[in-house]
């Protein structure tokens, strides 16, 4: 809840019962999803059941300690977040609260229960250039003024989604705090640079369309085989240790959205942390300016409170449609949705209510759903074009993709990254299992990596699907009669498709060259294994042993395209080399 104004508070509530992040109160006027504050110490809180005189109360902080009849205190909103310059380069928890405005007000690290502070800084002054002029119309999310929020993004003022708009009566461009006044409307509306949104409530837009942009993340695995598009959804879910996390910590890094809003819901606190630590001294490939200066970050690590962990996500995808309606594509990751939806199921227990599938709620579905279903890439009510994609993590316990959270996830998003433990044990990084993975957005992204990158690269895909599928069905061969009882052109497949998954599908986060890579290197490196195949097999056509053609000595040198500053000049002379060497044997 925004602690920016001051609401009407009415103490007309008192506990009755206690039951962990669960409080009843009786005598109390609320609605439901409004805040309250529960108890002496003002927890802060939000209604999700009102029955006869009992309103249920699912609190953010710890409750040890609180007991029946103290008050509890009505707002009369619902949850909301401040929204306006100052969110960027910012580190909140799970209800928007900054952790570094808190941690300057307890001058410590361990935060005390009913500690608050605005989302925003409210005394900080912005410089602001308006974009209208008096006399001009503008209507809901209308760009009227543009702030330097930081190097690398320009901060758009806008009317908010629930004014009406009229005529521009007064504006001034100078430095101003987020609280006053920078348009005036005939209608007498004064548009400030802070806006309020209640969390739960999808922020309008004109038209969601289908989206035909790919999210580049410069992963091979991903932008190769199963790309996602700007305004697309994906999940990642693995078992503990197989590369969730970093995998996410590399979309962050390296996916060409404008802005990166990255939710840590109840993850140990260790990995929150390794993000709060790189992620400032991170360099923005595409601008050079910091990475933070376009990132904002969610902190609701496993020891906090576990109802703020069922809001965090609403927190964060309220954050990132805010900055879509100013036109902006923004990149949310969600690590993860289980720890989320194992939260609702403590809740749910909590009151007493029918389980469903392994205890989860029954209603765990819809929630998914209305989560994922506001990502898109939207036409705004302003006439600006903006997108949200949300990439969620999922921790299936023991890695088992049957259970309720996966299961029910994969119903909702089009792309699918399988993480394999297998692969992680075999060192083979991103281990995302290409057998088990699939994107529904390839079809229409082709056109797109077709006019940027090279007209044959659909064709150069399948190929490269075709022949690790076709490894697939061969290794069950060769482990009931071994390699050397195949014949000799499925030896050669087999050579070829760990090419195909050492030099491309393998990348090395921690490599400074190979940590990204654009997607013309990408088509570059299976081109060169593709020229590797076609010569290998015109050899073996020719009776040139497969001994022979395997043992050439430029083939290994595939495996070294990914770490190559100057890639283009070695995948030209590597292909004439293969091309020469394979010749040279018949």
């Amino acid at each position: 809840m925004s602690q920016a104004t001051e609401s009407e508070v009415r103490e007309d509530g008192r506990i009755e019962s206690v039951s962990g992040p669960v409080v009843t109160a009786v005598d109390l006027d609320a609605r439901m999803n409004d805040v309250v504050y529960v108890g002496h110490e003002g927890l802060m809180g939000e209604v999700i059941e009102i029955e006869g005189d009992i309103t249920t109360i699912q609190v953010y902080e710890e409750t040890s300690g609180v007991s029946p009849g103290e008050p509890v205190e009505s707002t009369g909103a619902p949850l909301s977040v401040d929204l306006g310059p100052g969110m960027l380069d910012a580190i909140y928890d799970g209800v928007q609260r900054p952790l570094d405005v808190l941690e300057e007000k307890m001058g410590s690290a361990f935060l005390d229960r009913g500690v608050d502070a605005p989302g925003i800084d409210l005394e900080k002054t912005w410089e602001f250039t308006p974009e209208v002029e008096e006399g001009d119309e503008v209507g809901p999310t209308d760009i009227v003024g543009i702030v330097p929020e930081t190097p690398s993004i320009d901060h758009k003022v806008m009317v908010p989604p629930d004014y009406e708009g009229g005529e521009v009566v007064a504006v001034e461009s100078g430095d101003f705090t987020v609280e006053d006044t920078v348009v005036e409307l005939d209608n007498g509306e004064e548009i400030r640079m802070r806006q309020e949104w209640p969390v739960r409530t999808q922020r309008p837009a004109d038209e969601k369309q289908t989206p035909t942009t790919p999210l580049v993340s410069g992963q091979r695995i991903l932008d190769g085989l199963f790309p996602i598009a700007k305004g697309g959804t994906a999940a990642i879910p693995g078992p503990f240790g197989s590369g969730k996390t970093v995998t996410q910590h590399q979309l962050a890094k390296w996916a060409d959205a404008d802005i990166v809003v990255y939710v840590g819901c109840g993850e140990r606190g260790n990995e929150m942390t390794e993000v709060i630590e790189d992620f400032p001294e991170l360099e923005d490939p595409t601008t050079g300016n910091a990475l933070m200066d376009r990132t904002c970050l969610i902190a609701n690590t496993s020891n906090m409170p576990v109802a703020a962990r069922e809001s965090c996500v609403y927190t964060g995808i309220t954050i990132a449609e805010y900055f879509r309606d100013m036109g902006y594509d923004v990149a949310l990751m969600a690590d993860s949705t289980s720890r989320w939806a194992e939260a609702m199921r403590e809740i749910s227990s909590r009151l007493e209510e029918m389980p469903g599938e392994e205890g989860y709620p029954a209603y765990l579905a819809a929630r998914l759903s209305e989560f994922y279903e506001r990502a898109g890439y939207f036409q705004n009510l302003n006439g600006q074009e903006g997108s949200v994609s949300v990439i969620g993590a999922v921790s299936p316990p023991g890695g088992d993709f049957s259970e309720p959270v996966t299961q029910n996830t994969l119903r909702i998003v089009k792309t699918f990254w399988a993480l394999d433990a297998d692969l992680a044990e075999r060192r083979h990084f991103p281990a995302i299992n290409w057998n088990e993975s699939y994107s529904l957005y390839r079809d229409q992204l082709d056109p797109w990596f077709e006019d940027n990158v090279e007209d044959d690269w659909s064709e150069q895909r399948q190929w490269a699907i075709d022949t690790l599928d076709e490894e697939s069905e061969l290794q069950e061969i060769v482990q009931l009669v071994g390699k050397d009882a195949l014949p000799e052109d499925q030896q050669l497949t087999l050579e070829v498709a760990r090419f195909l998954r050492e030099a491309w599908l393998q990348q090395d986060a921690f490599h400074d060259t190979d940590t990204y890579c654009e997607p013309a290197k990408t088509y570059a490196i299976l081109r060169a294994i593709k020229t590797l195949n076609d010569e290998a097999f015109d050899a073996l056509d020719a009776g040139v042993p497969i001994e022979e053609i395997i043992d050439i000595e430029s083939a290994p040198r595939l495996n070294r395209i990914g770490v190559q500053e100057d890639w283009e000049s070695y995948v030209e002379e590597l292909e004439d080399e293969i091309e020469t060497q394979i010749r040279e044997l018949y």
